[in-house]
């Protein structure tokens, strides 16, 4: 699961309520600390809570006890254009074409 999937699960309008924990996604939707998502003060589901973690007053064998979903995916890299990759490949073949040409003809 990517991090923009582990959002639209924040607990809200019926949705389930994960969090991610050093690369671990959990279900904390049935605790009783994270009502609509919210475990208070300040911590929401649908994000990677790792370093949130560091800082709570309990140890991270509290969350471990919670059902694991499954882990945390890199996103995958955004190209810049829809074609990017065919143009790059254009671009080398017409340089060789030309390249060849120059050889030739010198």
């Amino acid at each position: 699961m990517t991090l923009a999937e582990l959002a639209k699960h924040d607990g809200q309008n019926g949705q389930r309520a994960y969090i991610a924990v050093n690369g671990t996604i959990y279900d904390v939707t049935d605790s009783p600390r994270w009502i609509n998502g919210l475990h208070p003060p300040d911590h929401h589901a649908g994000q990677d809570l790792t370093e949130e973690l560091t800082k709570a007053p309990h140890v991270r064998a509290v969350v471990e006890r919670f059902p694991v979903i499954g882990r945390l995916e890199e996103e995958p890299p955004a190209q810049a254009a829809g074609n990017g990759g065919k143009i790059t490949v254009g671009i080398i073949i017409v340089a060789v074409i030309v390249a060849l040409v120059i050889f030739l003809l010198l």
